[in-house]
Parts: C-alpha cells; sequence; structure tokens
C-alpha cells in the first residue's frame, strides 16, 4: 500500500475519532454490567445532565459561551434527539445483546452515515470509499451472526441488536446534521447545546423512570458506568466527533466506528472475560481492513 498523506486539518479530525472510538468502546463493555440495574432513560438523563455541566464549565471558561450560540435553539433539540434516542437504545440493547455484537452493529453507522451525507450534503464518495463501506459492513454482518451462515441466511438476529440498529441510524444522522445546523459554534459551545438538549427532552420523556428509580439503592458497578458515560463517553467523545466533523466528510467520520469492536475485545479481555471464537474474529478483521481503505482514500 502507498503512504497515507492526509492534510493537517484532516489528520487532526482522524486522530480525533482514533480516540473517540477507544473511548466509546469502553461504554459497550461497562454498559452490559450496568445495564440490567437501572433504566436506560434514567440513566442517560443522568449522564447528559452531569455531561453538560462539565463542557459548560469548560466553555464558560474559555470565554466561547456566549447568548448568540443559542440562536435558533431548535437546532440543538435535533441534535440532542438523535443521540438520546442512540444511547437509550443502545442500553436497552445491551440488556440482551453481547458487547461485541453489539459493537458490530455500530459498525453499520458509517454506509448509513454515507446515505445520509449525501442526502443532507450532497456529500460523494469514490469507488475505494464504496468498497471499504461494504467490507466493513461485512465483517459487521459476520459478528453479529455469530459466524453462523444458517443463521446470516435465514437473517435470525436478537432482539437487542435489532433495538440498538435503530439507534444507529439516529447516530448515523447525527454526523451530518452537525456541519449542516453548526453556525460558527465551536465544538464545545455546539456540544453543550446538544447535551441540555438531550437531558431536557430524556427528562420530559423518562420522568416516570428517574422518579421510580432508587439512586440510594444502586450497585457501584451503574455510578463507575454513570461517571464514565458523562465524563468520558458523553463530554469528551461529543467535542471529539463534532471536532472532526468539521473536518471530515460524514461517511469518514463514521468510519472509526469500525474499530469499536476491536476496541471492545480489548476491554472484554481486561476485564477478564474470553476472547470469541475465531472465526468470528475474522469479522473484526474485515472491520479494520475497511478503516485502512478509507484512510488510503486520503
Amino acid at each position: 500500500m502507498s503512504r497515507v498523506k492526509i492534510p493537517g486539518q484532516s489528520r487532526r479530525g482522524h486522530l480525533a475519532m482514533l480516540l473517540f472510538s477507544a473511548l466509546v468502546a469502553g461504554s459497550f463493555s461497562l454498559g452490559a454490567m450496568a445495564a440490567g440495574e437501572i433504566a436506560p432513560t434514567a440513566l442517560n438523563a443522568a449522564r447528559f445532565m452531569i455531561a453538560a455541566v462539565i463542557i459548560g464549565i469548560f466553555a464558560t471558561a474559555t470565554g466561547r459561551l456566549h447568548r448568540s450560540a443559542f440562536a435558533a435553539p431548535w437546532r440543538y433539540l435535533i441534535l440532542g434527539g438523535l443521540f438520546s434516542i442512540y444511547f437509550v437504545a443502545m442500553f436497552e440493547g445491551l440488556k440482551t445483546a453481547p458487547p461485541v455484537s453489539a459493537a458490530a452493529v455500530f459498525t453499520l453507522t458509517p454506509p448509513m452515515a454515507a446515505a445520509f451525507g449525501w442526502l443532507l450534503l450532497r456529500q460523494g464518495m469514490s469507488l475505494r470509499v464504496a468498497l471499504a463501506l461494504a467490507i466493513g459492513a461485512a465483517g459487521a454482518l459476520w459478528v453479529i451472526f455469530r459466524a453462523d451462515w444458517e443463521a446470516l441466511f435465514a437473517f435470525r438476529i436478537g432482539r437487542g441488536e435489532t433495538i440498538f440498529f435503530w439507534g444507529c441510524v439516529a447516530h448515523a444522522a447525527y454526523a451530518p446534521m452537525v456541519p449542516r445546523l453548526n453556525r460558527g459554534e465551536s465544538p464545545d459551545v455546539f456540544t453543550f447545546g446538544t447535551l441540555v438538549a438531550a437531558a431536557l427532552l430524556l427528562l420530559v420523556y423518562g420522568w416516570g423512570d428517574i422518579v421510580a428509580t432508587d439512586w440510594g439503592a444502586l450497585p457501584r458497578i451503574v455510578w463507575i458506568t454513570l461517571l464514565y458515560l458523562a465524563v468520558i463517553a458523553s463530554a469528551i467523545t461529543f467535542v471529539l466527533v463534532q471536532y472532526a466533523a468539521l473536518r471530515l466528510p460524514a461517511a469518514k467520520v463514521m468510519a472509526y466506528t469500525y474499530l469499536v469492536p476491536t476496541w471492545v475485545l480489548g476491554w472484554e479481555i481486561a476485564f477478564g472475560r474470553p476472547a470469541p471464537p475465531l472465526m468470528i474474529m475474522a469479522g473484526v478483521a474485515l472491520t479494520v481492513l475497511a478503516l485502512v481503505l478509507l484512510l488510503e482514500a486520503d
């Protein structure tokens, strides 16, 4: 392969998404351990509120948080709604879907993001990018169906994976919606507006679950997961994906989701769980190959 040469702005966008993929993978492993202990709406409402406070303090301290940033607040409601759907669907799906399988569903996001990128921004793609997306999708399907040809041809997919898939559709729409709705706001300010909107939407939608949750009796793993989600998988990764979305096409922003199953494998092994069978690992390898092809396309 030829050496990859990436311009400065694009390079920073790629590095942001590389870190994003590693950090977001942790939410699958931790989320699977906490999913059965708390309602997804209650968990995500709390994580969005905590993350909004963190980002709000940072944006205020840097002097970038101005009243003008909240012009047309409907923009944040759209973005916050898309991410709320994604995260609630993720934790609902993790009640029954294994973390690696859910991460594989997540890798179906790039081809969907490419479709939304064309619909919303008229972003095209080369033959190489299209091939990479196809290879990545094939690898994801191989993992989702547990390397079982019969299950693949019969299209027997678990309930958890099905629920999470619809959340991934919302996530795919999010990437091209960021540059479409951004009016020059910095990533941290735009992230703050999105987090506040997401928290408000979930407070309204999930109020019953929030009130019914016995917060004082929650096991430690729920609080560990909540803090990780709020600080790492919300505040930090929201900024990373918005930073990258302003520098890379939507399909390439979401292309880094192809690394998530690999990172999840690392998290699962670190937590003392056995690695998946070798046949399933072949699907993970295809997703990594898809990422390499997309980077070569730069």
